[in-house]
């Protein structure tokens, strides 16, 4: 793509000019708007020869600060805002080697270079995102489940498929672990151009507030956007729920989507189907009450052992679908996955036999050891918020015949109104809490537990007719290890089996204390801990 060609896609106002090392700034001239840029990055030590690199602000130092190696490493073009323009072409803000270095590359100057980086990158690369058939997801929880879901299904029906979100990316049979729900932009449009490179048919995303709001999924229109729910988090980012669900809802506009579901189980949902300016079809899993009955375009239907009926409003037509995973949230996750498939023009049929398919979803409600008459069953889970905390372990009392024990801990440097939230939600469900680290970060992680423990000690002190204990579990191997020998203590043929459930982790693997990451895996700590015990007693530990 020439850079000439390239400055339609940055908006109106944007200048293309080059640094002089011996006076001062100019317009371009003809032969450096010829260029030819080949790729785009925001991230100065990726750049590769041919690449436009975007030198934005950042939290520290301004992108500016490293054109210099980006150029140095191949960079053809930059990017930047008026800041950065200033740091580039002011005299004696560079060094003289530096200027010279810069001034042989023209830079685009835009008043907001994150905003126009989506499209740019999209122009760049071919619009990969319209060679596919592209899913979004979003909502507080069950993203990634419904992303799987989806992804699973697409599979089963023979496509050959792309996956983005917060455990992994998947191109086709290839896996890599994932820095972030949503890539930036620039790394967004180049995975999806591999992807369209590498003959696949189909890519589901899940999309986060973050990148709606930081832009990362400019360029990108989606087939089929699915709503999940909303519920209180990233408060740290938003500065209040509106604002949370404004990012959210930017998603059903016809700038990034062309058709939607929507779950309406929540006021919220009801609001976004209100709002939403593409198509959108409804679902409702839930009858609602007498004030708020919920109405939709389909609705769940009850059934026995994770299966359930999907039935159009108007009783044209009805799928019969299997849940694999428990929970009544896992439902609609499951209805979501199915509504999005529907709305691709599967035929019910097919939808049904996608959907019988079980899919693998790391992290979310995955048996690490299934246990038996012997020993606990354990489960990790992603749940990091107050209602899917209350979601999670509510999913797993009908099905647990001894206590429920729950281990939580709540991140650091993160939305700080919701820990004593997740604490009451623990211990409104569950028998035992164990409260412990999760994520601390720069934070102290015993100011982090206090929080999370005053929550729960709150809620056990409103009355229930269910005795609860509360633990402050302090390093979370040891809380793990100790919520498990509680329970392997207690067990015996007259004891009814327990269920240990380690929330908030889910599938990641390392932990971060004081800016450290450390290795953890929550699977890994319910293995060694079951192996412990198994030593010193009869039960008998399976994976």
């Amino acid at each position: 793509m020439r850079l000439r060609d390239l400055t339609s896609w940055t908006g109106e106002g944007t200048r293309v000019l080059v640094t002089d090392p011996a006076g001062p700034a100019h317009a371009h001239s003809d032969h450096l708007s010829d260029v030819l840029v080949t790729g785009v990055t925001l991230d100065s030590r990726a750049v590769l020869p041919g690449d436009l690199y975007a030198a934005l602000p950042g939290f520290n130092l301004h992108g500016a600060h490293f054109a210099e190696s980006a150029v140095a490493a191949g960079a053809v073009a930059l990017l930047t805002d008026a800041a950065g323009w200033a740091q580039l072409s002011e005299p004696g803000r560079t060094r003289a080697v530096a200027r010279a270095r810069i001034a042989s590359v023209p830079v685009l100057v835009a008043d907001d270079p994150r905003a126009v980086l989506g499209d740019l990158a999209a122009h760049v690369y071919g619009d990969p995102s319209r060679d596919l058939t592209m899913i979004g997801v979003t909502g507080t929880n069950g993203k990634t489940t419904t992303a799987y879901l989806v992804e699973s299904a697409l599979r089963a029906h023979g496509q050959r498929t792309g996956l983005i979100g917060t455990v992994e990316t998947r191109i086709g049979d290839e896996r890599i672990e994932s820095v972030r729900t949503t890539p930036e932009a620039t790394d967004l449009h180049a995975l999806l151009a591999l992807m369209r490179e590498r003959g696949l048919d189909a890519c589901v995303m899940e999309v986060s507030s973050h990148a709606l709001q930081l832009h990362r999924v400019d360029g990108v229109v989606y087939d089929v956007a699915l709503f999940t729910n909303l519920s209180q988090d990233h408060l740290d980012f938003h500065p209040s729920m509106d604002d949370y669900f404004a990012a959210k809802a930017s998603l059903f506009t016809p700038r990034r989507a062309r058709r939607a579901v929507v779950c309406v189980d929540d006021e919220w949902g009801r609001r976004l189907a209100r709002e939403a300016t593409v198509p959108t079809t409804t679902l409702a899993t839930t009858p609602g009450d007498a004030d708020t009955p919920h109405t939709a375009d389909w609705v769940v239907e009850g059934g026995t052992a994770g299966a359930f009926s999907l039935r159009h409003s108007s009783g044209s037509v009805e799928m019969s679908l299997v849940s694999h995973l428990p929970g009544d949230f896992n439902v609609a996750n499951t209805a979501l996955a199915a509504l999005a498939l529907l709305s691709l023009g599967l035929e019910a049929a097919d939808v049904e036999a996608a959907m019988a398919v079980a899919p693998e979803v790391p992290g979310r409600m995955e048996v690490v050891s299934p246990g038996g008459h012997e020993g606990p069953r354990c489960i990790v889970d992603f749940a990091h918020t107050p209602d899917a905390v209350d979601a999670a372990l509510a999913a797993l009392r009908p099905s647990t015949p001894g206590r429920l024990i729950a281990v939580l801990g709540a991140g650091g440097d993160r939305d700080r109104g919701k820990r004593p939230a997740m604490g009451a939600a623990a211990a409104r469900q569950a028998d035992v809490v164990v409260v412990t680290d999760d994520n601390p970060r720069s934070e102290d992680p015993a100011e982090i537990r206090a929080a999370v423990v005053a929550g729960a000690r709150e809620e056990v002190g409103s009355g229930s007719a269910r005795a609860r204990e509360i633990i402050d579990g302090g390093r979370r191997s040891n809380a793990i290890a100790e919520a498990i020998a509680l329970s392997v203590v207690t067990a015996g043929k007259d004891r009814p089996v327990d269920t240990v459930v380690v929330l908030g982790k889910g599938h990641e693997k390392g932990q971060e204390i004081h800016g450290v990451k450390h290795p953890f895996d929550d699977r890994d700590a319910v293995r060694a801990a079951l192996a412990a015990v198994s030593s010193t007693t009869d039960v008998e530990v399976t994976s």
